[in-house]
Order: structure tokens, then C-alpha cells, then sequence
């Protein structure tokens, strides 16, 4: 079969229900070309359509003849009834035979059939007559552009379709269908374009029109509200409506970056741009205002909760996040403007919610929070600037320098001037009324005027020298007297500690007792005659230090500002306290980070030491002005709290100071072996010189940067790991030759070289002397008794029992130390024993 004779026989089929008979001989469908069928389908169903519609109008006459032929068939049931009731009567009768009842039954069963048909047909025909009514009047109010009018025949015409009892397919229910859709998208067509002239937006020319009524006035805003519900259009066109005018008109002018900004105008119909504007909050609050408010104004309420939520969603977070946060200042400067926007924010979500918008929650808890926003953007900007600074490197260093004064004894000025901490300190300057104190008896009352006009330091500086803490009761009691007490020890900032523990701030180890020391400790020869001695050091900072302070005075000053109560800064005052706990949080991760930033440069650990220690200074300095200064109110400075974070910073500082003299004593011990003894290596000269090489080269690199006081500390007890590790290492042995006696004289000689870096002119930067006698032993507890150690294997035995029995060995070895040295030295006979005996009876010299 051709593809004609297939197009024919589908649309058979289609119309009339009627198979092709010869079907079982049609090929494959796959196997014919179907294009000139589907060609023929689709002209069939083009005729098809004409065929409808010229039947919808025949349709309008049958209607009525219908209507005719119902009021006919209605007097024929009428009749058909009558007709019934005779036959009934009839049947009663008694004279009736059984053929005529059965006859009669028979007419009244068809009769009843009959009219129970013609019921149901005019109950369709009816049906049908009052749709097409409908249908009438719809088409009759869309030709007057009464729109909402012919939705509602059409939704009534709809509903009556469908209580017609007929099958859809039967050729009268179509064409009503169809009539119905045609109404229906003509109507739609009739909307859209009254919507269109009621609601526009020119994206080219940025203005929307919004107007009450259509054109034609016959539709108002509210009965278009009706309509989008009906086609179930209201989120499509408000959401359309809003992506117009975002895109036209509010992203424009919401253009946080934008070189120039024009402001927004409303008249009674129309919203467009207008002239330029600034970047201020105030005026793009307005503009949004004028916005909103128009369209609150324009649409009907119920269609303004659908276009809130689009409107909120997109606006409030590009408000807060670009504008509103971009003027929280990180001080209290343009507090003025932060303050006014703050108040102008919540007229505008007042003005929003009174004209009923929803959703603004966020920009009105925004300004409720503001100050804590504000509080926020201070630690942020404070925390960043540390760590922005750290991140720069240290930057080029600095001399800055330490002074402490102390009231002493004129004994114990002559003393200090020349030996101990007034040695290393790079002045010792005494009150000008001393004059020539030093061999005079002045009354103590000369020096009081002076020691009234320089203000003592917070800390105790007792500790922080040499020799001090070991004074008479008498003088302890003075020092005390005569000092300001403080949280802090003097002596952790001047870095004078346990040789052991290589930590800035303890005492000497008062198991060296060379003659230096113990001239300090003499007793006071004038009890009751105390002079002030200021001591003076220079040392190296980073560039670190002062922008930390800067930037912790600032925020202090900031907050004494907050606690006035003159109204100027009311919106954030409450933040206060806040505001006086962001130094704590700056110094937090200044010690957190540090650390790390400091460790790239070349003595970076020290410069740390320094600018902790610096910082720490500093700090309780402004404390101690800021309690006696007459503009920081009460509460200011009962807010002000930086004691711990002093102590903090102090402990900091010796912790960096600590672990790098760990490091230090690592790298010293690996060059001379780690656990493996000196004596015991094939090459323990070269270990030495390296430990040697070590130090001076730890010396260099820190000269530069640390106080004297701390340098001489230091490099001592890197002096005194070199010297305790010769030391334990000789000890451990359990004989000892000639030959390895000499061997290790000659290492101690090689060690004891360091003396040179401990040299009186050297701590002092002064002349140099041929009788200088370094002090290399107040830093470095065991160099005395390394070198001690180097006399005792170098001699006989008789020279051995005099150091024991009248030199001041026994200062520095037990007897059982020097008893075994003895025992592995010698061989073991009766002058060895005799000696050993003398030993042992010898009372030890006193310490």
C-alpha cells in the first residue's frame, strides 16, 4: 500500500473508527515512507479546525431548533403519559383479556423508556444551551475589554461544561471546548496588553510606570490582581516586575564602586533617575525609601507580600554588606557619621514595616547591633594590623635604652661603679649632688630632693643586679623603703639569671664566689647614708614594638573617650569595656605569631627577648600615667587593666629569651660530641675550637641587639655549658695519665680563651689594660673551677694539698672531687694516701 492509501486509512480510523479490511496485507510501517501520510494528517487536521469553526457558528441556529424540538418531545411525553394512564385504567378493568395486559404492559415499559429518554435529552439540551449562554455573554463582555467579567462567564461556562451528562467526544461537547479555549486565550491576550499599559518598565530609558487604572479605565490595579490569580500568574509578573526595575533602576544606583551615582525621583505614576548624587548612606537610604514606597504604594496589598519577599531578598544583604559595613569605622573617628547612620537605618526600616514590607530583621538587627559591629571592626582591624606588621618582617632595628634607679650606700656605689652590674651597664650616673660622695660623709637629706624629682619605676630593681639580693637586712629594708612597689621584677627586664636555667631574671648563682662578688657584699659602712644611682643600658629593638603601642594607646584612649558622659558617643558607650580588652587580645597574637616571624631573621629570638620586654616596659609606664592622669575618668581607670598582660609579656619574653638559649646549648653540644666524652674523640681539639668558634660567633651576633647586662648572661652561660661539659667529662674519668692531664690542660686552655669577650674594657666600652682582669666569672658559675680543675691535673701532689689547704680550691671542689682526681692522677701509695688523709682533715674555706 502507498503512503496515500496509509494517510487515508489513519484518518479513517481517526474519524469514524473504521479499519482498513485488507490489513493483515500492509506492510511494515518502517518499511513505507510516512512523510506524504504525515503531510496528508496535517492538512486533515488544518481542514479539520475550519470544519470547527464554521460549525460553531452553523451551531448557533441548531441550538435553537434544538431548544423547539425539546419543547415538542416535552407535549409528546405529556401525551405518552396520558396515553399511560388510559392504558392502566384499561388494564384494571376486570373484563380485560390476558392478551391486551400483556400488550399494554409492553407500551407502558416502552412508553416509560421513551420518556426517561427524552428527559435526559432535554436535561443536555438545556445543559448545553446554558454554556453556550455563557459562552455568549463571555465572548459579548471580552469584546467591551471587560476582562475580569469574561473570566468569570468563562470560569461559570467551565463549570456548567462539565455537569452536562455527555460524553466529551460527542461533536456538540467539542466544539463548546474549544469555543471555551478560544475565549480564553483571547482573553489572556486582552490582559496581558491592559497590564502591559498599567505596568511598564523601560530598561533603556530606567523608568517604571505604575498606574491605578488601564487606559480605557475599565481596570484598576486591584481587579488586575484578580486576573494574575486566575491564570496563576502572580509570582511570574511581580518577579518579572522586580528583575525590570532591579536591573533598570536599584542595581545602578546600588553600585557601591561606581565613579558617579544618580539619585532616584517619584512622581504620581512614574519612578526614574534624576540628577547626580553623593556615596552617602543617608542619600542612598532615601532613594531605597522612594522606591519602596512607591511600589508599596502603587500595588495592591495583596500583591505586595510576593513582591517584598523578591524585593528584601536581593536589596537588604547588598545594603548591609557593601554599603552599611563599609562606614563602620575601626575607631572613634567619623564616629559622627557611623552614629547618624546608625539612626537613620532604623527610620528606614520604620518607614519599610509602616508601609508593609517584611523581612527586614537583618538591617534592623544590623543597627541594633551596630556598636558591637563597630567593637567588632576594632579587634578585627587591631589583630590584623599586628599580624599584617609581623608578616612585613621586623624591620630595620632601633637603640633604645633601659634605666633604673636605685637608692644605695656611698660603699656600695664604689662598689657597683666598678664591678658587677654597674660595669656592665653602659653608664652609672649619680645624682649631681653627690658631687665627690665618694670620700665624703654627706648627710642622706642632700640626696632626697633629687630622688623626688625622678620617679622610680614600677618594678623592683633590686634583683637586678649582680650581687644586691645578698646585702645586709639593714640595706634590704632601705632599698624597699625607697622603691615604688610594682607587679613586676626589675629583674626580668634587665635579663640577670640562674646560669642553669639561662632565664633572665633570677638571681646569680651564689656558688661562684669571686673577689668582685664578694667586695659588693661588704657591709654598709655608712648605715644611714643612701644615695641614688641610676644605671643606664642601651639595647636593640625591631620596628615591631612602637606600632603595637601606638595602636594600644589609640584604642585606650578611644575607650576613656566612651566612659565620658557627655553624650558624644551615646550609641556605642556601652561598648566600653570591649573596647579596653582589645590590648589583650593584640598582645595574644602578637605572642601566638611572633614566634614564627621572628625566627626568620638572624637573631630574631633576642630581638623578641627585647621587644616583648620593651613592650612590657612601655606598657606599665602608660599605666602608671594613665592612673594619675586628670581627663581619663574613674571609670577609665578602673576599666584599665594591664598588669597581667605585663606579667604575661614578661614571662613571654623569657621564654623566647629561654629557648633560645636551649637552641644555643644544642648546637654547643652537638659540636662538642652530644653524649660521647671529649676525651674519648679522636679530634677533641677541633670539638673544642668549634665550641669556642660557637660562642664568639653567638657573641658577634648578639652584641648588636642585647643589653650589656643580658649579653655578658648569656654568652657566660653558654661559657659556663662549655666549661661544666669539660668539667663532668674529666670527672667521669677514672685515670688519668700524664700524657691525657696534659691533653687536657691544653683543652682548658683552648676554653678558657673566652676570656677575652668578658674583659672589663670590653663590657664597659672603655680604654683597654694591661691589669684588667676578666669577669668571666660572675657569668659563667664553673669557669673558676675549670680553671681550678686545669691547675689540679698539672700538679704534683704537694701542690695539690696546698690548693686544697691554703688557696681556695676548696671553694670550688668537695674533697671527695678532688679525692678522686687525686686517686686517678697518682699512683696509689703512702704519700698518696697521707695526702689524701690531709685532705679530707682540712676544714673547706667558708663560703
Amino acid at each position: 500500500m502507498d503512503p496515500v492509501k496509509i494517510g487515508d486509512a489513519i484518518m479513517a480510523f481517526a474519524l469514524n473508527g473504521r479499519f482498513p479490511e485488507d490489513a493483515d496485507t500492509l506492510p511494515a510501517v518502517s518499511d513505507i515512507d510516512l512523510q506524504p501520510a504525515i503531510d496528508s494528517l496535517n492538512q486533515a487536521g488544518v481542514q479539520l479546525e475550519g470544519e470547527i469553526r464554521q460549525i460553531n457558528e452553523e451551531t448557533k441556529g441548531d441550538v435553537s431548533v434544538w431548544a423547539k424540538n425539546a419543547k415538542s418531545l416535552q407535549e409528546d411525553i405529556i401525551r405518552s403519559k396520558t396515553m399511560a394512564n388510559e392504558i392502566t385504567r384499561q388494564s384494571e378493568a376486570p373484563d380485560v383479556s390476558g392478551e391486551a395486559i400483556l400488550d399494554a404492559e409492553d407500551k407502558v415499559e416502552f412508553i416509560s423508556r421513551e420518556v426517561q429518554y427524552s428527559q435526559q435529552l432535554q436535561q443536555v439540551l438545556r445543559g448545553i444551551k446554558r454554556v453556550n449562554a455563557l459562552l455568549d455573554q463571555a465572548e459579548q463582555a471580552l469584546a467591551e475589554r471587560h476582562v475580569l467579567q469574561s473570566l468569570s462567564f468563562l470560569e461559570e461556562s467551565w463549570a456548567a461544561l462539565d455537569t452536562v451528562n455527555a460524553a466529551r467526544s460527542c461533536r456538540v461537547m467539542r466544539l463548546l471546548d474549544v469555543r471555551a479555549f478560544e475565549l480564553k486565550s483571547s482573553t489572556y491576550q486582552v490582559f496581558n496588553q491592559i497590564w502591559k499599559s498599567m505596568v511598564n518598565v523601560d530598561v533603556d530609558s530606567c523608568t517604571i510606570t505604575i498606574r491605578d487604572k488601564s487606559e480605557d479605565g475599565k481596570m484598576s490595579l486591584a481587579d488586575a490582581s484578580i486576573g494574575l490569580k486566575a491564570y496563576k500568574e502572580v509570582d511570574e509578573r511581580l518577579e518579572q516586575l522586580w528583575h525590570n526595575l532591579n536591573t533598570s533602576i536599584v542595581m545602578p544606583r546600588m553600585d557601591y564602586h561606581a565613579t558617579s551615582l544618580r539619585g532616584i525621583s517619584a512622581n504620581a505614576d512614574e519612578l526614574s533617575f534624576s540628577g547626580p548624587t553623593d556615596h552617602s548612606i543617608d542619600s542612598l537610604l532615601t532613594d531605597l525609601e522612594t522606591i519602596f514606597l512607591f511600589v508599596a504604594k502603587k500595588l495592591p496589598a495583596d500583591l505586595l507580600p510576593h513582591f517584598s519577599s523578591q524585593m528584601v531578598t536581593d536589596v537588604m544583604p547588598k545594603l548591609i554588606d557593601e554599603w552599611l559595613n563599609s562606614v563602620v569605622p575601626s575607631s572613634l573617628q567619623n564616629m559622627d557619621t557611623f552614629q547618624s547612620v546608625i539612626q537613620r537605618t532604623q527610620q528606614f526600616c520604620a518607614a519599610l514595616n509602616d508601609s508593609g514590607y517584611t523581612g527586614l530583621e537583618r538591617v534592623s538587627t544590623w543597627a541594633e547591633k551596630a556598636p558591637m559591629t563597630w567593637l567588632g571592626k576594632c579587634r578585627d582591624t587591631a589583630l590584623d594590623g599586628v599580624r599584617k606588621r609581623l608578616a612585613g618582617g621586623i624591620g630595620d632595628p632601633k637603640q633604645v635604652e633601659k634605666v633604673e634607679k636605685h637608692m644605695v650606700t656611698v660603699a656600695e656605689g664604689k662598689e657597683l661603679a666598678t664591678t658587677g652590674a654597674g660595669a656592665a651597664a653602659d653608664t652609672a650616673d649619680w645624682n649631681e649632688n653627690w658631687g665627690d660622695a665618694w670620700e665624703e660623709d654627706e648627710p642622706a637629706a642632700e640626696v632626697a630632693q633629687d630622688s623626688e624629682d625622678t620617679p622610680m619605676e614600677d618594678d623592683d630593681g633590686a634583683d637586678a643586679w649582680a650581687g644586691w639580693g645578698e646585702d645586709t637586712e639593714e640595706t634590704q629594708d632601705t632599698t624597699k623603703a625607697d622603691a615604688v612597689p610594682g607587679d613586676d621584677d626589675g629583674a626580668d627586664a634587665w635579663g640577670w639569671g640562674d646560669d642553669a636555667a639561662a632565664e633572665p631574671g633570677s638571681k646569680p648563682n651564689s656558688g661562684v664566689k669571686s673577689k668582685p662578688a664578694k667586695a659588693a657584699l661588704k657591709p654598709r659602712q655608712q648605715a644611714n647614708e643612701t644615695r641614688e644611682l641610676i644605671l643606664k643600658e642601651t639595647y636593640s629593638i625591631s620596628s615591631m614594638p612602637e606600632p603595637v603601642l601606638e595602636l594600644i594607646f589609640s584604642i585606650l584612649e578611644d575607650g576613656n573617650a566612651l566612659t565620658k558622659e557627655d553624650g558624644e558617643y551615646s550609641l556605642v558607650a556601652g561598648t566600653a569595656p570591649g573596647l579596653f580588652g582589645l590590648p589583650t587580645f593584640a598582645l595574644a597574637l602578637f605572642r601566638a605569631i611572633s614566634p614564627h616571624y621572628y625566627s626568620l631573621g638572624v637573631g630574631g629570638n633576642m630581638y623578641l627577648y627585647n621587644d616583648a620586654m620593651y613592650l612590657a616596659e612601655k606598657l606599665g609606664e602608660f599605666s602608671a600615667k594613665w592612673k594619675e592622669r586628670e581627663d581619663v575618668t574613674p571609670r577609665g581607670k578602673a576599666m584599665l587593666r594591664l598588669d597581667n598582660d605585663i606579667k604575661t609579656l614578661q614571662n613571654f619574653a623569657n621564654r623566647s629569651y629561654a629557648a633560645e638559649m636551649s637552641i644555643q646549648r644544642t648546637v654547643l653540644q652537638d659540636l662538642l660530641g652530644d653524649s660521647q666524652s671529649l676525651l674519648q674523640q679522636d679530634e677533641m681539639e677541633a670539638a673544642v675550637e668549634g665550641g669556642t668558634t660557637r660562642i664568639r660567633t653567638m657573641a658577634s651576633t648578639w652584641e648588636t641587639i642585647l643589653a650589656r647586662s643580658v649579653w655578658s648572661q648569656a654568652i657566660g652561660s653558654l661559657a659556663d655549658t662549655l666549661a661544666t661539659r669539660l668539667i663532668g667529662d674529666v670527672l667521669d674519668m677514672s685515670s688519668i695519665g700524664q700524657d691525657e692531664a696534659y691533653s687536657i690542660a691544653k683543652l682548658i686552655s683552648v676554653a678558657t680563651e673566652l676570656d677575652d669577650l668578658f674583659l672589663p674594657s670590653k663590657l664597659g666600652d672603655t680604654a683597654p689594660t694591661e691589669e684588667e682582669v676578666p669577669a668571666t666569672a660572675q657569668y659563667a658559675p664553673n669557669w673558676l673551677r675549670l680553671k681550678y680543675l686545669s691547675e689540679v691535673l698539672q700538679s704534683n701532689l704537694n701542690e695539690v694539698k696546698y690548693l686544697w689547704c691554703d688557696s681556695e680550691l676548696s671553694l670550688y671542689f668537695t674533697a671527695d672531687e678532688v679525692v678522686d682526681l687525686v686517686k686517678a692522677s697518682f699512683e696509689e701509695n703512702a704519700r698518696t694516701r697521707d695526702t689524701i688523709r690531709e685532705i679530707r682533715a682540712k676544714q673547706p674555706l667558708s663560703t
